[in-house]
């Protein structure tokens, strides 16, 4: 979660500087959702202009998303929409290795750049119309019918929103990877939500914080006047 107010020379989004902070968790998505909503609550959410919820398509996540932060712009990640606009590619052409694929792989990203979304599909639906693949084609499109909203990718970047997930994906790979992926490393679940717990704190910069509050309830736990009472 990280807060962003300006954007660079050429119009790209710019993170404000140490406004990252990161929660983690083994739960579920339901469990998951207000956990996140209670630090986006603890970062200032009620008095956001604008909140924007990054995710990848998954209705899970856009599930989250309604009932967790009702009033966020919900984008789709510009690089999954990519790798499904190649699978559609796919079902169109028979294979990745048909010599027009990588062509109009780029023609599709530039489109979506475009908020040409709607008519990417309508023309998918119109080169395959009576063919044999026309299932498997409709089938790879379910992605972008159920997404059309939250892929006008043109003018999220008009306003200076992130399209894509570099921020989250260095974000898994700095606070989980390097602690919990190393050689010859195994866990238990326990052992791994705790470890990631503290770096969560630790990274964002809520350590001190932390320790106050250890030490505060510790104290209260040990006050004599509750055991006198």
């Amino acid at each position: 979660m990280f807060t962003q107010h300006q954007t660079d020379a050429e119009g790209h989004p710019v993170r404000d500087y140490e406004s990252t902070t990161y929660v983690s968790s083994f739960a579920g998505i339901d469990e998951f959702g207000p956990v996140l909503r209670q630090d986006a609550l603890r970062r200032g959410l009620t008095v956001a202009l604008q909140v924007v919820l990054l995710i990848d398509g998954a209705e899970g996540l856009a599930r989250m998303g309604r009932l967790c932060f009702p009033s966020a712009l919900q984008i789709v990640n510009f690089y999954p929409a990519l790798e499904h606009a190649g699978k559609v590619l796919v079902a169109l052409l028979g294979s990745k290795e048909h010599p027009k694929y990588k062509t109009r792989l780029g023609r599709w990203a530039r489109r979506l750049l475009d908020d040409k979304v709607e008519q990417l599909i309508a023309q998918a639906r119109q080169e395959c119309l009576g063919k044999p693949n026309a299932q498997a084609v409709e089938g790879e499109l379910t992605y972008f019918i159920n997404n059309i909203a939250r892929m006008l990718y043109g003018t999220f970047r008009r306003k200076g929103f992130f399209i894509g997930s570099g921020v989250i994906e260095a974000g898994c790979k700095t606070v989980i990877g390097t602690r919990c992926k190393q050689s010859g490393m195994f866990w238990s679940e326990p052992g791994a939500q705790n470890i990631l717990a503290l770096r969560c704190i630790h990274s964002s910069r809520r350590l001190t914080d932390f320790w106050k509050h250890r030490l505060n309830d510790h104290a209260a736990r040990n006050d004599s006047l509750a055991f006198s009472a």
